[in-house]
């Protein structure tokens, strides 16, 4: 999780994880891989919306536009537990 939300930065999560090592931290960092199922997703359409997400926490990753309705997606990691091997 840790590795996840520092975008893989390594002194970030030697610091969290009171690691003295750099090749104790590595271990976390080189296999990342998420499936869809690890992230809960939610769409917002207006700016209302799109800053109440921004302020639970989530991330965009996408938008796209259907119909003429732009459309803004974002997802969130679930909490600690939910990613599988």
């Amino acid at each position: 999780m840790i590795a996840y939300e520092s975008n893989g930065n390594v002194l970030i999560i030697m610091n969290k994880m009171r690691h003295k090592s750099f090749q104790s931290s590595q271990k976390y960092i080189h296999n990342i891989t998420f499936k869809e199922e690890d992230f809960e997703t939610t769409v917002a359409t207006s700016p209302e919306e799109i800053q109440k997400l921004g302020q639970a926490g989530l991330t965009k990753y996408d938008e796209a536009t259907f119909n003429g309705m732009q459309m803004h997606f974002y997802r969130k990691p679930k909490r600690f537990g939910g990613f599988k091997k």
